[in-house]
């Protein structure tokens, strides 16, 4: 017959195990919960997400913008794709389905713009609310026309000065400016930096569709890249 202390130290040691099986458990259960966070699913953005709408684009599957944000049509065409290919059909692009579509790892959540100068993430940041959903080099032609202004005696000499001019950019007054910067628009900041201005030197670009200002109307168009018409 188990003693009075012997009984005790038993009771203990089974609660301590208890309780250990129950830690593990929901430490296993975060973790999960965190792990289908973490994979690209309605909500997510980032160049992840950006690669998978390019690709389902390409199959004819996705007839949405390109702007690296997992919204409802994203999510649909990512269905109608696991059903063509006989995967599970959940709207998440998950490891068999990122694998289908032929993308390999992930970099959704990384910061592209980490060790970049203040004055680069800026260009990055005004490219992306600009020119989100744009064709790449769409957003290396914003990239060039702002510095394109920096250069013209017309407009402020300095990058935030262009960037900040009352009344240049609407996505300063709209909030679009405060949004996450998508990937490619660091890339396009830095092909801008580098050079290539895909405008020809314009200084100028509005989209016609939304445009009310008959002047920017009035400019010498030079090309048209996108939505965008760029102008001298």
């Amino acid at each position: 017959m188990l003693s009075a202390k012997r009984y005790r130290f038993l009771l203990q040691l089974l609660i301590l195990i208890l309780v250990n099986l129950l830690v593990i458990g929901v430490v296993r259960n975060v973790m999960d919960e965190r792990s289908v966070a973490a994979l690209s699913r309605y909500g997510s953005t980032g160049s992840e997400v950006t690669a998978v709408q390019q690709k389902l684009q390409a199959l004819g599957l996705y007839a949405g913008s390109i702007d690296g944000i997992y919204g409802s049509g994203t999510e649909a065409a990512v269905r109608k794709f696991q059903q063509q290919r006989g995967l599970s059909v959940d709207g998440i692009a998950g490891p068999a389905t990122l694998s289908a579509l032929g993308i390999t790892g992930s970099s959704g959540s990384s910061d592209a713009g980490a060790g970049l100068s203040s004055e680069m993430r800026l260009l990055a940041r005004i490219i992306s609310a600009e020119a989100r959903g744009e064709p790449y080099q769409g957003q290396v032609a914003v990239g060039a026309v702002i510095l394109n202004r920096v250069e013209h005696s017309s407009f402020p000499n300095t990058l935030a000065g262009v960037i900040y001019q009352p009344g240049a950019f609407t996505a300063i007054v709209d909030g679009q400016f405060n949004e996450p910067v998508a990937d490619s628009a660091y890339r396009a900041a830095q092909d801008a930096v580098n050079g290539w201005d895909p405008t020809g030197g314009a200084i100028y670009y509005y989209n016609p569709v939304t445009a009310t200002n008959e002047w920017i109307r009035s400019r010498p168009i030079i090309k048209v890249i996108g939505r965008h018409v760029f102008c001298s």
